[in-house]
């Protein structure tokens, strides 16, 4: 029963995670060039200036108190900074936090465009805080 009532939530977070990942423009490859084959696919590469991790659990308190302020940063800022959650009770979630040397939740690791961590804060995140934290790399 517990599972079942925790399946739209994960299936709501997949389909997010999903979609931030696959919005490249594809129209391009429905194209067609003169002679009615498909043109040439050239998608656009999309490079956020931000990735903004957060390493939690479904089941932290803080971490769903930052469930809100990750939906607003991710509409906010949409196309220029990328929102990811990773669940470490999940066996990838354990990789990820193994990964970014994760001591306790909810911690956001923050990585430049370039994929390099410039900034990590442990614990509850107030919004402002997280805000200014985003525009050190140039989020507008």
């Amino acid at each position: 029963m517990r599972l079942r009532a925790k399946l739209p939530g994960i299936l709501t977070l997949f389909a997010v995670f999903t979609l931030v990942f696959l919005s490249a423009d594809y129209s391009q490859a429905l194209a067609q060039d003169k002679t009615g084959k498909p043109a040439a696919f050239k998608p656009s590469v999309f490079k956020p200036l931000v990735t903004f991790v957060e390493i939690g659990a479904a089941r932290c308190i803080p971490c769903k108190a930052m469930q809100p302020i990750m939906k607003e940063v991710a509409e906010t800022y949409k196309g220029q900074v990328v929102v990811i959650f990773h669940d470490v009770w999940t066996q990838q979630g354990r990789l990820d936090a193994e990964k970014h040397n994760i001591r306790v939740i909810p911690t956001q690791v923050f990585l430049n465009k370039d994929g390099k961590e410039y900034f990590r804060h442990e614990g509850y995140f107030p919004k402002e805080e997280l805000i200014k934290v985003l525009k050190m790399q140039g989020v507008k």
